[in-house]
C-alpha cells in the first residue's frame, strides 16, 4: 500500500536559536520512498544533515528570531502487513548478545532499570523468557496505565508511570522498555508515523507515535504497549535508548510551538517510483 506522510510545525522564537530535528524517514526505510523526503524550512536558513549515534538521520537548523515553519509531504510504499512476530524467537543469553545491543539493557534518562528491577522480577519473573514475557509486559502496561494527553509531562520517567498509572504513548513505552531491560531483554525506544490505517479512526488529532523494539532471536521486533495490538503502516523515523534520543525536535533556547499537524494515511492507486532523497528545501 501507499501511505501519505507529512507534518506542519510552526514555532515562535523570541531570539535566534539552534534546533535539531529527527523529521526524516529512518534510513532503513529510505528505499521505500516513492517521493523525495524534503524538509521545507521557512524562513531561509542553513541546514546541516548528520547521522546521530543511533544511525538516525538528523538536521541542525540555525533559526532567527520570529516565526519558523517546518513542513513536508512525501509518499512511502509499505507492505501493508501487521507487525511481524515469532513466538519461537528465543531470548538470547547475555553472553551471546552482540556487543552493540548491550547498551539497550542499561538504565537511561526515562528508563530507571535500577529502580524497577525488583518490581519487574516480582511481576514477570514467573513468565517464560522470550515472547511470552514480552507479551505479559505489554499487556500489563496496556491494562494498568491510562492514556491522557491532559496529563502529559515531559519529565515523567518509567518509575513515575508505574506509580501514577497515567501517561501518553511515550510513557507506556518507557515503562515497558524498562521492565524488559530489568529482565535482560534488550529494548529500545522508537518514534515515527502510525496512522489510523485499517483500524477505527481515533478521536484525537493525528500525532507522531512512539513504540518500542525488543531484541529476540537475533533481530529487532516492533512492540507497542500503548495499543497492545499488531498494527499496519508503522513508518520508523528514529530509535534510541529513550525519548531523549528520538525527540522529533530539540530547541536549544526558548520556543513556543504554535501549530502542529501530522498526516499518515493510506492512499489509493499507484505511482511511478522516484529516486528517494533526503533534502532540505528553503523558502
Amino acid at each position: 500500500m501507499l501511505i501519505r506522510l507529512g507534518y506542519d510545525l510552526r514555532f515562535d522564537l523570541p531570539a535566534p536559536t539552534v534546533m535539531t530535528t529527527l523529521l526524516h524517514v529512518h534510513p532503513s526505510r529510505c528505499g521505500d520512498l516513492r517521493e523525495p523526503d524534503f524538509l521545507h524550512v521557512e524562513p531561509r536558513v542553513d541546514v546541516e544533515f548528520f547521522h546521530d549515534l543511533f544511525g538516525n538521520l538528523a538536521t541542525r537548523l540555525r533559526l532567527p528570531a520570529g516565526t519558523a515553519r517546518l513542513h513536508s509531504r512525501t509518499l512511502i510504499e509499505d507492505p501493508g502487513t501487521v507487525d511481524a512476530r515469532d513466538p519461537l524467537a528465543p531470548q538470547l543469553d547475555l553472553a551471546a548478545l552482540p556487543p552493540a545491543v548491550l547498551r539497550y539493557l542499561m538504565p537511561s534518562r526515562y528508563c530507571e532499570v535500577d529502580l524497577l528491577s525488583a518490581i519487574a522480577l516480582e511481576l514477570f519473573g514467573g513468565t517464560k523468557p522470550g515472547w511470552e514475557r514480552v507479551d505479559a509486559i505489554c499487556t500489563w502496561v496496556h491494562t494498568r496505565v491510562a492514556f491522557s494527553y491532559a496529563k502529559a509531562r515531559a519529565t515523567r520517567g518509567a518509575l513515575d508511570v508505574f506509580t501514577e498509572r497515567v501517561g501518553v504513548c511515550r510513557d507506556f513505552q518507557h515503562l515497558a522498555i524498562t521492565f524488559c531491560r530489568c529482565l535482560n531483554i534488550p529494548a529500545r525506544y522508537a518514534a515515527g508515523y502510525l496512522g489510523d490505517i485499517r483500524v477505527p479512526v481515533a478521536p484525537d488529532p493525528m500525532d507522531f507515535s512512539a513504540w518500542f523494539e525488543v531484541y529476540l532471536g537475533g533481530r529487532w521486533w516492533a512492540c507497542d504497549a500503548r495499543h497492545n495490538t499488531r498494527r499496519a503502516g508503522r513508518v520508523l523515523m528514529a530509535t534510541g535508548l529513550d525519548a531523549t534520543d528520538a525527540a522529533i525536535t530539540t530547541t536549544f533556547g526558548a520556543s513556543t510551538l504554535t501549530h502542529f499537524e501530522v498526516i499518515s494515511e493510506e492512499v489509493p492507486g499507484d505511482a511511478s517510483r522516484a529516486v528517494p532523497t533526503h533534502r532540505a528545501a528553503t523558502a
